[in-house]
Protein backbone atom coordinates (compact mmCIF):
# COMPACT_ATOMS: atom_id res chain seq x y z
CA UNK A 1 0.00 0.00 0.00
CA UNK A 2 0.87 3.65 -0.64
CA UNK A 3 2.17 5.63 2.11
CA UNK A 4 2.55 9.04 3.00
CA UNK A 5 5.91 9.60 2.31
CA UNK A 6 5.53 8.47 -1.23
CA UNK A 7 3.34 10.53 -2.19
CA UNK A 8 4.08 13.89 -0.13
CA UNK A 9 5.39 16.62 -1.43
CA UNK A 10 9.09 16.86 0.13
CA UNK A 11 11.19 20.26 2.70
CA UNK A 12 7.67 21.79 3.57
CA UNK A 13 9.00 24.57 5.16
CA UNK A 14 7.79 26.12 8.64
CA UNK A 15 6.70 29.64 8.97
CA UNK A 16 7.61 30.41 13.05
CA UNK A 17 4.83 30.97 15.92
CA UNK A 18 7.14 34.48 16.26
CA UNK A 19 6.63 35.72 13.04
CA UNK A 20 4.43 37.67 11.61
CA UNK A 21 1.50 36.85 9.23
CA UNK A 22 3.21 39.53 6.84
CA UNK A 23 6.31 37.19 6.54
CA UNK A 24 4.07 34.27 6.14
CA UNK A 25 2.43 36.11 3.41
CA UNK A 26 5.56 36.81 1.83
CA UNK A 27 6.61 33.20 2.31
CA UNK A 28 3.81 31.80 1.01
CA UNK A 29 4.02 34.02 -2.19
CA UNK A 30 7.51 32.43 -2.80
CA UNK A 31 6.69 29.37 -2.58
CA UNK A 32 3.35 29.12 -3.97
CA UNK A 33 1.77 27.44 -1.28
CA UNK A 34 -1.47 28.41 0.24
CA UNK A 35 -0.21 27.13 3.40
CA UNK A 36 2.37 26.64 6.15
CA UNK A 37 3.13 24.43 8.90
CA UNK A 38 3.18 26.83 11.99
CA UNK A 39 6.36 25.95 13.95
CA UNK A 40 7.52 26.75 17.70
CA UNK A 41 10.69 27.55 18.67
CA UNK A 42 11.26 23.64 19.91
CA UNK A 43 10.80 23.17 16.26
CA UNK A 44 7.42 21.02 17.10
CA UNK A 45 4.20 21.67 15.30
CA UNK A 46 1.49 24.77 16.35
CA UNK A 47 -0.90 24.32 13.74
CA UNK A 48 -1.41 25.33 10.06
CA UNK A 49 -1.86 29.30 8.72
CA UNK A 50 -3.81 29.23 5.45
CA UNK A 51 -4.27 31.67 3.38
CA UNK A 52 -7.76 31.73 4.25
CA UNK A 53 -7.17 32.46 7.76
CA UNK A 54 -4.95 35.82 6.88
CA UNK A 55 -7.71 37.21 4.65
CA UNK A 56 -10.49 36.25 7.73
CA UNK A 57 -8.61 36.14 11.41
CA UNK A 58 -6.25 39.07 10.04
CA UNK A 59 -7.86 41.62 7.49
CA UNK A 60 -10.97 41.04 8.03
CA UNK A 61 -10.74 41.77 11.79
CA UNK A 62 -8.55 44.54 11.05
CA UNK A 63 -5.44 43.48 12.05
CA UNK A 64 -2.19 44.34 11.11
CA UNK A 65 -0.59 41.18 9.31
CA UNK A 66 2.61 43.26 10.12
CA UNK A 67 2.00 43.34 14.08
CA UNK A 68 -0.06 39.89 14.16
CA UNK A 69 2.66 36.88 14.96
CA UNK A 70 1.91 33.69 13.02
CA UNK A 71 1.64 31.93 15.96
CA UNK A 72 -1.51 33.54 17.69
CA UNK A 73 -3.59 31.99 14.74
CA UNK A 74 -2.41 28.07 15.98
CA UNK A 75 -5.21 26.79 17.23
CA UNK A 76 -6.49 23.46 18.90
CA UNK A 77 -4.79 20.37 17.68
CA UNK A 78 -2.04 19.93 14.66
CA UNK A 79 -3.55 17.02 12.55
CA UNK A 80 -0.57 15.11 11.41
CA UNK A 81 0.47 12.04 9.48
CA UNK A 82 2.86 9.80 9.66
CA UNK A 83 5.56 9.61 6.99
CA UNK A 84 4.91 5.23 7.35
CA UNK A 85 1.33 5.58 7.79
CA UNK A 86 -0.65 4.21 4.29
CA UNK A 87 -3.29 5.98 2.19
CA UNK A 88 -6.15 4.01 3.94
CA UNK A 89 -4.83 6.50 6.78
CA UNK A 90 -4.29 9.69 4.50
CA UNK A 91 -8.05 9.47 3.70
CA UNK A 92 -9.31 8.74 6.88
CA UNK A 93 -7.51 11.74 8.65
CA UNK A 94 -8.53 14.06 6.26
CA UNK A 95 -11.83 13.12 6.18
CA UNK A 96 -12.23 12.88 9.63
CA UNK A 97 -11.06 15.83 10.09
CA UNK A 98 -12.42 17.81 6.68
CA UNK A 99 -8.82 18.88 5.78
CA UNK A 100 -7.23 19.12 2.76
CA UNK A 101 -3.46 19.21 3.61
CA UNK A 102 -1.51 17.05 5.76
CA UNK A 103 1.63 17.73 7.47
CA UNK A 104 4.07 14.82 7.32
CA UNK A 105 6.07 13.74 10.56
CA UNK A 106 8.58 11.34 10.55
CA UNK A 107 8.83 10.83 14.97
CA UNK A 108 8.38 15.08 15.64
CA UNK A 109 10.24 16.63 12.53
CA UNK A 110 8.44 18.01 9.91
CA UNK A 111 9.02 15.39 6.27
CA UNK A 112 6.78 17.05 4.09
CA UNK A 113 3.27 17.69 3.12
CA UNK A 114 0.21 15.13 1.78
CA UNK A 115 -1.93 17.56 -0.29
CA UNK A 116 -5.32 17.12 -1.83
CA UNK A 117 -3.87 17.03 -5.03
CA UNK A 118 -0.93 14.25 -4.30
CA UNK A 119 -3.91 12.09 -2.84
CA UNK A 120 -5.90 12.48 -6.08
CA UNK A 121 -2.48 11.57 -8.47
CA UNK A 122 -1.36 8.56 -6.61
CA UNK A 123 -4.45 7.14 -5.71
CA UNK A 124 -7.37 5.02 -7.82
CA UNK A 125 -10.07 7.55 -8.73
CA UNK A 126 -13.51 5.78 -6.47
CA UNK A 127 -10.94 6.41 -3.34
CA UNK A 128 -10.49 9.86 -4.49
CA UNK A 129 -14.15 10.61 -5.55
CA UNK A 130 -14.86 9.32 -1.76
CA UNK A 131 -12.28 11.92 -0.41
CA UNK A 132 -13.82 15.23 -2.47
CA UNK A 133 -17.39 14.15 -1.61
CA UNK A 134 -16.30 13.83 1.84
CA UNK A 135 -14.38 17.13 2.09
CA UNK A 136 -17.35 19.19 0.14
CA UNK A 137 -19.83 18.10 2.09
CA UNK A 138 -20.60 20.54 5.76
Amino acid sequence: MTTAREIMTEGAECIGEDETVLEAAKKMTELGVGALPICGTDNRLKGMLTDRDIVVKVLGAGKDPADCKAGELAQGEVVTIGADDDANEILRTMTRHKVRRLPVIDGHDLVGMVAQADVARALPEPKVGDLLEALSTD
